[in-house]
């Protein structure tokens, strides 16, 4: 695919999420950490300081994002299984992303977060029921409910989606 903000595509979450689908996002979501720092691993200072396209975000930064948005997804999937169909609060993710510590915390801090707290969520995610992940959530900016089946499908894409930035880059820079 030709345009950098999208390498895999937008995310095409399925109105009916099947028990086969649920169980490759909570399959990809529990590997993702894994994924990732296999990506990061020979990369420079100066690469995970690159931008992954022009005006984007850098390598840094996308860790730093993935694990912020990742802990937003976690919450708002407790929120769901925890309350009714509750309102969750968006954030602003560009506001995040240019704060010192997205800008240039240790990639690590990002990936240590990313490894605990995607091993906390495999573990909630293998023990719900079908009714638990039918739960809702009322996303504010989007204007519709998400069930945790949706939710994980989406973190699944959100995930692979930065992985992508990360892996094309490199593939481009010839790392």
């Amino acid at each position: 695919m030709n345009d950098l903000r999208y390498p895999i595509g937008h995310a095409s979450i399925p109105d009916l999420v099947t028990v086969e689908r649920r169980m490759q996002a909570a399959e990809q979501i529990s590997s993702f950490p894994q994924r990732l720092a296999a990506a990061l691993e020979p990369m420079t200072a100066e690469q995970l300081d690159t931008p992954y396209r022009p005006g984007g975000w850098t390598v840094r930064q996308v860790v730093h994002h993935v694990s912020e948005s990742h802990m937003n997804g976690f919450i708002r999937c407790k929120w769901a299984l925890t309350e009714e169909s509750p309102a969750i609060k968006a954030y602003q993710e560009k506001g995040w992303t240019a704060l010192p510590d997205d800008m240039t915390a240790p990639v690590a801090m990002g990936l240590s977060l990313l490894q605990a707290l995607h091993q906390k969520w495999s573990y909630l995610y293998q023990s719900l029921t079908d009714e638990q992940w039918n739960r809702t959530y009322f996303h504010p900016e989007d204007k519709q409910h998400f069930t945790v089946a949706q939710s994980a499908c989406m973190y699944e894409w959100h995930g692979n989606h930065h992985l992508a930035h990360i892996t094309g880059l490199k593939e481009r820079m010839g790392w």
